[in-house]
């Protein structure tokens, strides 16, 4: 090795990344005492020291925090999901209280798009809003770890996961839907929306509405699932190939809202009645759940909550200080798409 040793030299040694060896030479509890002691053992060798001038500017906090959204299909130009345009305000008024900015701006797939934001210190640390297929996705997320990136995101809270989520209980929510429903004397159910490992929160969601009703007395039983993303088409999709189907059903749980109004409009089209024969619970309670004929009972995530819980976890992450996924309460929203006692069930022959 030639001329004064870096700790890129270090993290080439430790098979480490550069900010690990920052990490671990100052001490951080985020890096874990076996790879701690590795790599100091290796600066010992080259005799590195650090440049205490050079680490100060280095770590110096930009007061701003980086909120990167995935862009959705929509019918307009937004390219946004309308739930997290509901959490956007808060997550502003969340970094605001703590003397934070925010910088807004779609997620690039690119292979080294965390450089644009914290490693070019335009942002302490990066929230992240959306993810399409997550199986697909992972493998960005384990990169910003690999990278020591500050980062938190909206999404299921799963054991071994790369990085930190903050996201509702999907599978409470899922499990409320159903069972008002049952209460309500819905016996066949259909559910719209991606239970697979793929989606990890409409996986939950089609888990808790199961359980409700393998739990419940009668004859109840889930006599359809339908695959379907998060937009208003794919849930019109969906509820048509459910129709395609002649099952007899007398309830839909949506993963989603957007899903449940696109059912809604499929039902509406060949006049089947909702609520008299088909009630529909969608999940979000986005704006435009209280808007639909007949208003949309849904499954409610606490968006103001969600937006400073995200926040003040990425703060802790950036202070290097100890931090968790949090997993928030849902409540059930009831309006009219439920309704009470219903005739002929949609479907049947």
């Amino acid at each position: 090795m030639q001329g004064k040793p870096t700790s890129f030299d270090i993290a080439y040694l430790a098979g480490v990344s550069q900010p690990t060896v920052s990490r671990a030479l100052r001490g951080s509890p985020m890096v874990s005492l076996e790879t701690r002691k590795r790599i100091e053992a290796i600066a010992q060798q080259l005799h590195y020291k650090v440049d205490k001038n050079a680490s100060n500017l280095r770590f110096q906090h930009s007061h701003t925090l980086a909120l990167l959204l995935f862009e959705d299909p929509t019918p307009d130009e937004s390219q946004i999901n309308p739930f997290f345009l509901t959490m956007l305000g808060s997550i502003t008024r969340a970094c605001a209280v703590r003397g934070y900015d925010l910088l807004i701006s779609f997620q690039q797939m690119s292979n080294d798009w965390h450089k644009d934001y914290e490693d070019s210190r335009k942002a302490d640390g990066i929230i992240l809003l959306g993810y399409g297929d997550y199986l697909a996705y992972q493998s960005r997320l384990e990169q910003l770890v690999s990278q020591g990136t500050h980062f938190v995101r909206w999404g299921a809270v799963q054991a071994g996961q790369p990085g930190l989520s903050v996201g509702c209980d999907n599978f409470r929510g899922g499990y409320d839907a159903a069972r008002h429903l049952l209460k309500l004397g819905r016996r066949r159910f259909a559910f719209l929306g991606d239970a697979s490992n793929h989606y990890p929160e409409f996986l939950e969601r089609h888990r808790g509405c199961t359980e409700a009703i393998g739990a419940a007395a009668g004859n109840a039983e889930l006599v359809a699932q339908v695959d379907a993303i998060s937009t208003e088409q794919s849930g019109y999709d969906a509820a048509t190939t459910l129709l395609a189907r002649g099952v007899s059903f007398d309830a839909i749980v949506a993963a989603s809202d957007l899903i449940a109004i696109g059912a809604m409009r499929a039902l509406k089209e060949r006049n089947i009645d909702v609520p008299g024969q088909v009630s529909v619970v969608g999940f979000d309670d986005i704006p435009a759940a209280s808007l639909t004929n007949p208003p949309l009972t849904t499954v409610m995530q606490d968006t103001r909550r969600a937006g400073e819980v995200l926040v003040e976890t990425l703060l802790r992450l950036v202070r290097e200080e100890h931090a968790e996924g949090t997993v928030l309460p849902t409540r059930l929203v009831v309006r009219g798409s439920c309704g009470a006692a219903h005739a002929v069930p949609a479907g049947r022959r």
